[in-house]
Formats: C-alpha cells, structure tokens, sequence
C-alpha cells in the first residue's frame, strides 16, 4: 500500500483577499453622457486616453456595463471610488 503524503499548502497572494484581479465595472444609466462617461474614464484611469474612453462609454451603453480595469485591490478601490465620485453608476467590485 502507497502512503499519500501532503505537503502543506502555502499561503499566495491570492489567499490574502488583497493580490489577484480585482475588476472596476461601469454600470450604464440615464443621468451621465458619453461625453461626461469618456472624460470621468480618461481623467481617472490611467492609459485611457478620452477617444478609448468613448469606447468604453459606448460598450457601456450598449452592453449595459464595461470592465474599465482589473488589477490590486487598492488601485481597484481607489478607481472605484474616483469614478463613483464623478457620478458614474458603478458595479460592486468583483474579484476575478
């Protein structure tokens, strides 16, 4: 008879809650225009220039919702809130 023998399970960053992809969404609504949707985007997110932005805003538009960024949870939070902040309609921060 074989023995099984277990090695222990070491933590990772992804058990902490903090490390792996957290994901910002960007829910559609009636209040905000692409316009004010392309420019809350580019002005918080980084790499997201205001054309990208209007992309962004269309998808959002036409799909209901759009990931604008997955990453840490810290960046993650403070994106989330940013764009909170400037009246866009977000999704609860999922973790991916």
């Amino acid at each position: 008879m074989t023995q099984t023998i277990e090695k222990p399970r070491v933590a990772g960053p992804q058990d902490t809650g903090l490390g792996g992809h957290w994901r910002v969404i960007v829910l559609n609504d009636d209040h905000n225009t692409f316009e004010g949707v392309a420019t809350a985007l580019s002005t918080v997110l980084p790499g997201v220039s205001y054309d990208k932005g209007m992309t962004l805003a269309n998808r959002i538009h036409s799909s209901g919702r759009a990931l604008v960024w997955s990453g840490g949870r810290e960046l993650a939070e403070h994106y989330w809130e940013q764009l909170g902040a400037r009246g866009l309609t977000m999704a609860p921060l999922e973790q991916g």
